[in-house]
């Protein structure tokens, strides 16, 4: 098999395609149009994903969320529930915000979490649990959701921090550090899930993780969580973290080890029993929209993978 020739050139009409390829690949997955295409009402009942509810039949919608892509995606449920939204707060990365009506937007720090995000979680956190059986939570989850929306368990702010800083420079996947978020976070790990229930629960998610396994994508807030404390450790022992990581991490994580605090909740929680998840966009779907397009041109298109990681000038050798 060989490159066509354009390819490695500047020819305008090759150009021209691939930037189209690309273009459809993006506009596959935009925030704002895939929830509206995962969301609707029709004849009063409000379509969510592939559940539906009688909007008669609700208390309180309640939107909760976070991550990179927050404000579009809260932006296209305003435009499709409007007045019916109850109350909202979604958390976005710094210079990420956008003007909404229902939905409050507030901004926190990424990668890095910080006391914005720390506040917000608190609120999300609060929001969530007001919600009583007859309500519905839409939950709005994107890239960089862990570390912008965070509530902390048994550590400090600064411990968290410095627990992050550790994880990244050691070269963690993102995998391994949003494991050790998840057993010292109150919300991570399906523990958004537990403040929400017995309201229903919908999560709407844009993925930015490879193969998108729910308890992964921002570590998971609404999702049964398959990580354990025994992975957490796992984790430390690898990078050879025990005396890098701030004394009051290790010790929760030795505590947790130990059987001495709870672990996330895992599938079969009766937390879950209303929770479901819609997976509104991610890399498969970006993928097969430039397939599509490159047929439409004329190309033959095939989908050999997307599980490829790492840098792309590397990969695409």
């Amino acid at each position: 098999m060989a490159f066509e020739p354009s390819i490695l050139t500047r020819n305008p009409m090759a150009r021209r395609r691939y930037l189209e390829i690309m273009q459809a690949a993006l506009d596959a997955v935009d925030p704002y149009a895939a929830v509206r295409a995962h969301l609707r009402v029709t004849d009063g009942t409000l379509w969510a994903g592939e559940r539906a509810f009688a909007l008669n039949k609700l208390r309180r919608i309640v939107v909760i969320g976070a991550g990179k892509a927050g404000a579009p995606m809260a932006r296209a449920v305003e435009d499709v529930l409007g007045d019916a939204i109850a109350a909202g707060l979604v958390v976005v990365k710094q210079g990420h915000c956008a003007p909404t009506a229902r939905i409050e937007i507030v901004e926190a720090s990424h990668p890095i979490p910080d006391e914005a995000g720390v506040a917000a979680g608190a609120r999300v956190l609060d929001l969530a649990a007001s919600a009583g059986a007859d309500d519905l939570v839409l939950a709005l989850i994107s890239g960089g959701g862990s570390a912008l929306l965070e509530a902390t368990a048994g550590i400090s702010l600064a411990d968290l921090q410095a627990m992050t800083d550790s994880l990244l420079a050691c070269g963690a996947t993102i995998n391994e550090i949003n494991c050790l978020r998840k057993h010292m976070s109150r919300v991570k790990g399906g523990q958004l899930a537990r403040a929400a229930s017995p309201a229903a629960l919908v999560t709407l998610v844009l993925s930015d993780v490879v193969g998108s396994p729910l308890d992964v994508i921002a570590s998971g807030p609404t999702v049964p969580d398959s990580s354990t404390w025994a992975d957490a450790w796992a984790v430390v022992e690898k990078y050879a973290l025990a005396e890098a990581l701030p004394a009051a991490v290790m010790a929760r994580v030795r505590a947790g080890v130990r059987g001495e605090v709870p672990d996330t909740p895992k599938a079969g929680n009766p937390i879950f029993d209303r929770a479901t998840t819609q997976i509104v966009g991610d890399n498969r779907v970006a993928a097969l929209a430039a397939c599509r397009r490159a047929q439409e041109l004329g190309y033959h298109a095939l989908l050999l993978t997307t599980y490829v990681e790492g840098e792309a000038r590397e990969v695409a050798k």
